[in-house]
């Protein structure tokens, strides 16, 4: 008799398995309009230079742009911390998008640190699998790529600005479709696949997070692009990247274990005791998350252009 491995709940709701929420146009409309709200009210310089320079400058002890990188072993510390410091920026924002449906998962007794940990170790994997390829062509090709150059071309956009366009905005457009497909307002195309490989799902998230690399515009990661560009050490360049994704997710992980043991498993009972409450709450998750990233990256920038009038509260 064939044995067919249960999947976690958790998982089956972010490619949207059901059952669904109620109201779901409602979430959506509310989902997309707190996106957007994020957006208005958003501070790039309070987020990078009051949080994330304060952040390194007190973990590392010294200013961080002003003193260059000695060197490779301080590289890769700076590189850790430099993607704690950019926890809350802009850039990152999406991944907290990915804690619902980690919360959703059950598990009891003894198994329940394991069974948190997996789900981690495969957004790892999808994670660390892109910035490491990225790092090492950050390497090889040097200062040449598009996300060195500030130098402004037409219409103002520099390569480096247009780059942060295009990546942020098709992960904003990706964590939408997962919203979507969560909320069950579209099928998800590849449920035959999801079905055989429940796992790929945290693997996607995983390397939608590794990808924030890819357009990163945060003043603390060019410093480190730069070293490893110059550097034209793969092994440097791949080692650095990695750590600064995971620096990335240290804080959402710590956020993620709290829900889940802080709580004693309440968390989990309730999200999972009204049929669609973790569909909903995952596709809130989603929704905000990508709405958030598509707006801001794409829209507010080119409002900052007067190319169209775009709300911001400047604070």
């Amino acid at each position: 008799m064939t044995t067919i491995q249960q999947e976690p709940a958790g998982t089956r709701q972010v490619f949207g398995e059901g059952p669904y929420p109620e109201h779901r146009m409602r979430l959506l409309l509310l989902s997309l309009l707190a996106g957007f709200l994020l957006t208005v009210v958003w501070s790039a310089a309070f987020v990078d230079r009051v949080i994330g320079d304060s952040v390194a400058n007190t973990l590392l002890g010294y200013d961080v742009k002003e003193t260059p990188i000695p060197g490779m072993l301080t590289g890769t510390l700076f590189a850790f911390v430099s993607g704690l410091a950019g926890t809350f920026t802009a850039c990152n924002i999406a991944a907290f998008g990915a804690v619902a449906p980690l919360v959703g998962r059950e598990a009891t007794g003894l198994r329940r640190l394991g069974q948190t940990l997996r789900p981690l170790g495969w957004i790892s994997v999808g994670m660390l699998s892109v910035s490491a390829v990225y790092g090492v062509i950050v390497a090889l090709v040097g200062t040449g790529m598009p996300q060195f150059s500030t130098a402004p071309h037409g219409g103002g956009l520099s390569p480096r600005i247009i780059q942060a366009m295009v990546v942020f905005g098709i992960i904003g457009l990706a964590m939408l479709l997962l919203g979507l497909i969560a909320l069950g307002v579209i099928r998800n195309p590849l449920a035959r696949f999801t079905a055989r490989h429940p796992q790929a799902p945290l693997v996607v998230i995983g390397a939608l997070i590794g990808g924030f690399l890819i357009g990163r515009p945060f003043p603390l990661f060019r410093i480190m692009f730069r070293d490893a560009a110059e550097s034209g050490n793969v092994l440097y360049g791949a080692g650095a990247f990695m750590l600064q994704s995971v620096g990335n997710i240290v804080v959402m992980s710590l956020l993620f274990l709290l829900l889940v043991h802080g709580t004693r498993g309440r968390l989990q009972r309730w999200m999972t005791a009204k049929p669609g409450r973790l569909a909903a709450v995952t596709a809130v998750g989603f929704l905000v998350a990508g709405a958030f990233t598509l707006l801001y990256w794409d829209l507010r920038l080119l409002g900052r252009l007067d190319l169209f009038w775009y709300p911001t509260i400047g604070w």
